[in-house]
């Protein structure tokens, strides 16, 4: 069975737990698949390495147990479902700690404690990092696609914030040229993220 590209959920795995959550060949493909991604983001977040492990078994836990009555819509992002699912379980350790008057001895997890109530903004950034993501992910995907000066032309004006006259004298391309180019990539990268989003 072909692998699917690593940033795209398995309909097909997600179809196997469902089916049967005791399929450990499937349970272990998707721990495989998801287990680095939900430690990644603990980390992000200011866990320690042993905190980050917590959490991340507590939501394969979780999942272990949602997994038979799990449907998989492919109109919705399932890493946007998961990495909800993997907050609000930073959220309990977060909030269990402040009850209890522990931190973790980093300045880092006093100011996550201080500011747990700011949560509410937090799912947002979740929305906006996932998108950061998405965008990246059709940046890799458009780049080779298209000549290095029409790469250089969209990067110089659209992520450097070059004016178009300074990335033409810099790229010896007619300004016009330019913004052709960045046009075009935009658009490429547009179309490259709505796939992506059908596909997660």
């Amino acid at each position: 069975m072909p692998e699917d590209h690593p940033s795209q959920t398995s309909s097909t795995l997600l179809g196997r737990l469902r089916r049967d959550p005791r399929d450990q060949a499937a349970w272990n493909d998707f721990v495989a698949r998801y287990q680095p991604r939900i430690l990644d983001w603990c980390r992000r977040w200011g866990l320690q390495e042993s905190d980050a492990q917590d959490v991340t078994q507590a939501v394969l836990l979780k999942l272990s147990r949602s997994m038979a009555t799990f449907v998989y819509d492919r109109s919705r992002s399932f890493r946007g479902w998961l990495k909800t699912i993997a907050h609000h379980a930073w959220r309990d350790l977060v909030a269990e700690r402040k009850r209890a008057g522990v931190g973790s001895g980093d300045s880092r997890m006093s100011e996550l404690l201080e500011n747990i109530q700011a949560g509410d903004g937090l799912v947002q950034q979740l929305e906006e990092e996932f998108r950061r993501e998405l965008l990246d992910e059709a940046m890799a995907r458009v780049r080779p696609r298209v000549a290095p000066r029409t790469w250089d032309a969209f990067r110089l004006t659209a992520l450097e914030g070059s004016s178009g006259a300074a990335a033409a004298a810099q790229l010896q391309m007619k300004v016009a040229q330019v913004y052709v180019a960045k046009s075009e990539v935009k658009m490429m990268i547009r179309e490259e993220v709505r796939r992506l989003e059908g596909a997660h």
